[in-house]
């Protein structure tokens, strides 16, 4: 079988060999740029096709990357502004040693380095820069310098050519996101590869997860050099987001001197007499999102400077701004810790009917977290929502703000109730009327309020809800987590009024609902557990034959429950005992 992978390798590499020269010389494109020519092409097309068959060993791959490497040597950057040669390279490079990484670098930046710019601001040359400065993650486990020498060498020689070119390089659309990856790779982080964005694509996106590993010493030095060059060079893209966000993940008091450099620039700026320059970036798209950045990594006293000094008395306005209202969001969650919450909150929740009807439900939702996490302002807020939704007055409205929360509707609307005209309204029994329109911001906005140390409300409108409205809750992506929110965070007794109502079977042979009775089964008494196994056991054959109740009926134990009941509760009482151990422990 070896014999025949080192055929297929040598097919590849050795026939295409009498035909290099030829091949290698490139000819030129519109514009004038040279290209790699159609048989040029074909080759890399096919070493990417081999690349998926993966190898039988390493000895095979080592084989494999130095041939194509020797048909790359003299001609990279050429390879690496080819599409189908930029994606071939970005694949090999992991396969490569360090040295050979190194090498290609080498090649890419020409003898002073210089060519480095020209390759990173080319879209398909940035994403070959990008992977080859990621290389450097694997320093430590390359037997450290001797074989990470030359990478680690021209990571440093890059990092120079961005700092004598620093302007550019912030400003060109594909050399910033390069200029982004030496960041995270100077500061010893990394996230997962850069891949093409679409267009339409979500703008705001959640931020990836970092990887920290080891770094040479020099990059702690470059680092600090690099940043100081960037500081001359401000502006509000995504290059400063990521220079502070590796920062104060991996040197925080240089990220502290920076979040205050770039505030004073900012609100240094000229603006309207008597009105903050920053009003005018928090409506600014790219603005807006570096000074996210910002406040989500401020320190107290930033925080209470910035709202002081330029956002009291404005909050409810930007709050209705199309893209304020997210930097008002992050501050409304960072705030959350200090006593400045609370004169957010009070001048935040004047506009909440007019928040909501601008469909900024984002700021109403995080309004509701932050009362949760700072335990302040929790009966205003429900009061506020109550009289929001029109469900505050008469008192015999307050059962049906669940639904309403839920749907983001208010009450006339949901209940097609005539008050809005102006005529007599007949109050309507919310079981009545159906469970319709979960929505994703309603659902975070209920499992907020799920949090409060006062929620009867929610639990009694929970309780005047029909089975299948809670059915309808269990298997509704959205509704199936407020129904477990509400369910594990009541008492045992609140509990077990609403396990009375619950249509197990159906539940257990849903993929959302069955999670949610997952849920609901443990942290329910050994008592309820008992009545839900009542329920499901007569329906053995239809729930061992459903692709998720199955896993129900395992986890549950309840072949045990119908047929050794007595060691079925032993166990179950050992587990409720563990669990209540482990719970006292937590508090």
């Amino acid at each position: 079988m070896k014999k025949t992978r080192e055929t297929e390798v040598q097919r590849i590499n050795k026939e295409e060999e009498r035909v290099a020269v030829k091949r290698m010389k490139s000819g030129k494109g519109q514009g004038g740029k040279k290209r790699l020519d159609a048989l040029s092409v074909g080759y890399f097309r096919r070493v990417g096709e081999r690349l998926s068959e993966g190898f039988e060993d390493d000895e095979e791959k080592e084989m494999f990357v130095e041939n194509v490497l020797t048909e790359v040597k003299g001609k990279a950057a050429l390879v690496a502004t080819d599409r189908t040669g930029s994606i071939t390279l970005q694949r090999l490079l992991p396969l490569s040693s360090p040295q050979q990484v190194g090498e290609v670098l080498a090649e890419l930046g020409g003898e002073s380095g210089s060519e480095f710019t020209a390759v990173s601001c080319d879209r398909c040359g940035g994403h070959v820069v990008e992977s080859a400065v990621r290389q450097m993650s694997r320093w430590m486990e390359e037997e450290g310098e001797e074989s990470c020498g030359l990478l680690e060498a021209q990571v440093l020689s890059f990092s120079q050519v961005v700092r004598d070119n620093a302007a550019e390089f912030i400003r060109h659309v594909h050399g910033s996101h390069v200029v982004r990856t030496l960041l995270h790779v100077l500061g010893g982080c990394l996230g997962p590869p850069r891949t093409e964005t679409r267009p339409g694509g979500k703008e705001r996106s959640i931020p990836p997860q970092l990887t920290d590993f080891e770094i040479p010493t020099s990059f702690w030095y470059e680092l600090k050099d690099l940043t100081e060059t960037l500081m001359e060079n401000i502006n509000c893209n995504a290059v400063f987001q990521t220079m502070l966000t590796v920062c104060h993940r991996k040197r925080p008091k240089l990220c502290k001197q920076l979040l205050r450099r770039i505030m004073e620039y900012l609100t240094s700026r000229s603006a309207a007499p008597g009105v903050s320059p920053l009003l005018v970036f928090l409506k600014d798209q790219a603005s807006s999102r570096l000074i996210e950045t910002i406040i989500q990594l401020s320190h107290k006293p930033l925080l209470r400077g910035l709202y002081k000094n330029h956002l009291k008395g404005q909050l409810v306005d930007l709050a209705l701004h199309p893209i304020a209202n997210f930097p008002i969001q992050r501050l409304t969650a960072a705030s959350a810790k200090y006593k400045l919450f609370m004169r957010i909150f009070d001048e935040l929740v004047e506009g909440v009917e007019a928040i909501l009807a601008a469909g900024h439900m984002g700021v109403i939702v995080q309004l509701a977290e932050s009362c949760a996490e700072s335990e302040e302002r929790q009966d205003e807020m429900m009061q506020c929502l109550l009289n929001a939704f029109h469900c505050a007055e008469p008192g015999s409205r307050h059962v049906a703000c669940l639904p309403l929360f839920m749907s983001l509707l208010t009450y006339e609307v949901y209940y097609h109730s005539d008050t809005a005209e102006g005529n007599i309204s007949t109050e309507v029994n919310s079981w009545e009327i159906p469970l319709t329109s979960i929505c994703y911001h309603g659902s975070r906005l209920v499992q907020a309020l799920a949090k409060f140390k006062e929620r009867s409300l929610l639990l009694s409108s929970l309780r005047t809800l029909s089975p299948s409205d809670l059915l309808s809750m269990a298997t509704d992506p959205s509704g199936s987590h407020v129904l477990q929110a509400l369910i594990t965070t009541s008492s045992d007794k609140g509990r077990g009024k609403i396990l009375k109502r619950l249509e197990y079977v159906q539940m257990a042979c849903s993929r959302l609902g069955s999670r949610v009775l997952e849920a609901v089964w443990n942290s329910s008494s050994v008592g309820q557990r008992q009545s839900i196994a009542q329920e499901l056991v007569p329906s053995e054959s239809q729930l061992r034959s459903d692709q998720f109740a199955r896993h129900v009926w395992a986890k549950f134990a309840l072949s045990h429950f119908a047929h050794r009941r007595a060691h079925w509760q032993e166990i179950q009482t050992g587990e409720s005992k563990k669990r209540k151990l482990f719970s006292d422990i937590l508090e």
